[in-house]
C-alpha cells in the first residue's frame, strides 16, 4: 500500500516537473495560444448571437475580432491623448526630477555619508552592469517591442481561428473521451467556457468602474493628467495584488515630479485605499461574485509560478486558467481532492443589488 502510495506520488511530481518544463520551454507557442484561447471564449456568446441573426461563423468570427480591436484601440488611443498632455510639461517634469535627484543625492551625502565621488562610482557600476549603457538599453527595447508585436499578431490569429474552429475542437475532444463521459466532458468544457467568459467580462466592468472613480480621486487630487494614471491602475488592474499598486506608486511619483507636495502623494494613496475598500467590499462581490472561487493562498502561489513559467503574460491569464482547472478537478472523481484543496470554503453572502446585476450581465452572454 505504501509503495503504491509512493509511485503515485512519483508519478504526479514527474507529471508536475514534465509540464512546466514544456510549458516553459515553450512559451513563444504556449503564450499567444492560451490568451487567444481565452479571448475566444470571452467573445463566444458573441460570435453566437450574430451567427443566430443569420451571419455566417467567419464573418462572425471576423467581427468579434474588429470589435476586441476596436476596444484596444480605444483605450490605446485615449491613453496616448493623455500622454500628448503630459509630453506638453515634460520640461517642466524633467526639472522636478532633476531636482529631486539632486535632493536625494544631497542628503545621502551629509546625512548617510555617502560621498558625490562614491555615489557615481557606484552609478558607473551599475551601468557596466546592465550592459553598456543607453545603445545596449535601446538595443533591447526594440527587441522587446519587435517580440511582443510578434506575440500579438498571433494572438489575433489564434483568437480567430479558434472562434472558426470552435465546434471542431469540441468535438476532437468528445472524440477522446469514451460515449459514457462525453456528458460529463460536454459539462467541463460549457462550464470551463462560462467561468472565463464571466470572469473576464467581470474584470472588464470593474476596469471600466475604477477608471470613474480613479479619475474622480485624482483630480481631486490635484494630478496632472489625472485620467491617463485612472486609465492606467484601472488597466493594470488585471495582474491581480501587483498591477494597482504599480499604478498608484507611477500616479504618486508624477505626482511629486509634477511639483505636487506631499500632501499631493498622501492623497494618492488615499484615492487608492478608498478605491481598493469599495472594490474589495462593494465591486468585486457585486461583479465578479464567485466565479473564480479560489483559495486566496492559492491564487497568490499560481501568481508566482506564472510569473516563474511565463512571465507578465502568466500572471495575468494565471487566475482564469486555474479556475478551469479547478471545474475540472471538481468532476473528476479521482483529482476531487484537489478541487477541495484550492476551493474557497467561504461563501460570498448573496444580495439582492448582486442578484439583480448578476442577471443583467447575464443577458450579454
Amino acid at each position: 500500500m505504501q509503495k503504491s502510495t509512493l509511485e503515485r506520488a512519483v508519478r504526479i511530481l514527474l507529471v508536475v516537473t514534465l509540464s512546466v518544463s514544456i510549458l516553459y520551454f515553450g512559451k513563444s507557442l504556449f503564450v499567444p495560444l492560451a490568451i487567444g484561447g481565452l479571448l475566444a471564449m470571452l467573445f463566444m456568446p458573441v460570435g453566437k448571437w450574430l451567427e443566430n441573426k443569420g451571419i455566417s461563423r467567419g464573418p462572425a468570427s471576423a467581427l468579434c475580432l474588429l470589435m476586441f480591436l476596436i476596444i484596444i484601440g480605444t483605450v490605446v488611443g485615449l491613453l496616448s491623448w493623455q500622454i500628448s498632455t503630459i509630453v506638453k510639461d515634460l520640461s517642466q517634469i524633467k526639472e522636478n526630477l532633476t531636482q529631486m535627484i539632486t535632493d536625494v543625492r544631497d542628503y545621502l551625502d551629509e546625512q548617510v555619508g555617502i560621498s558625490r565621488a562614491k555615489q557615481d562610482e557606484m552609478m558607473d557600476e551599475q551601468t557596466s552592469a546592465s550592459g553598456g549603457g543607453i545603445s545596449s538599453m535601446v538595443t533591447s527595447v526594440i527587441g522587446s517591442v519587435a517580440v511582443f508585436a510578434g506575440n500579438a499578431i498571433l494572438t489575433l490569429v489564434y483568437m480567430l481561428l479558434l472562434l472558426y474552429f470552435r465546434s471542431r475542437f469540441f468535438n476532437f475532444i468528445l472524440k477522446m473521451v469514451p460515449a459514457a463521459q462525453q456528458g460529463k466532458t460536454k459539462k467541463i468544457v460549457a462550464q470551463s467556457s462560462e467561468v472565463v467568459q464571466q470572469y473576464l467580462s467581470g474584470l472588464a466592468i470593474m476596469i471600466g468602474v475604477l477608471w470613474v472613480m480613479y479619475g474622480i480621486g485624482f483630480t481631486i487630487v490635484g494630478v496632472k493628467s489625472a485620467l491617463f494614471f485612472a486609465i492606467l491602475c484601472g488597466v493594470l488592474e488585471i495582474i491581480p495584488y501587483i498591477g494597482n499598486i504599480t499604478g498608484c506608486s507611477l500616479a504618486a511619483l508624477m505626482a511629486l515630479s509634477q511639483g505636487g507636495g506631499s500632501g499631493m502623494v498622501l492623497g494618492v494613496f488615499a484615492t487608492y485605499a478608498i478605491v481598493q475598500f469599495i472594490q474589495s467590499n462593494i465591486i468585486a462581490p457585486m461583479i465578479l461574485g464567485s466565479e473564480v472561487n479560489i483559495n486566496p493562498l492559492f491564487i497568490i502561489i499560481i501568481l508566482i509560478v506564472g510569473q516563474l513559467v511565463w512571465g507578465l503574460p502568466g500572471m495575468i491569464i494565471a487566475i482564469p486558467l486555474l479556475g478551469i482547472s479547478k471545474i475540472i478537478f471538481d468532476n473528476v472523481s479521482s483529482l476531487h481532492p484537489y478541487g477541495y484543496l484550492i476551493g474557497n470554503e467561504k461563501k460570498r453572502k448573496e444580495n439582492k443589488v448582486a442578484t439583480l446585476f448578476q442577471k443583467v450581465k447575464k443577458l450579454f452572454h
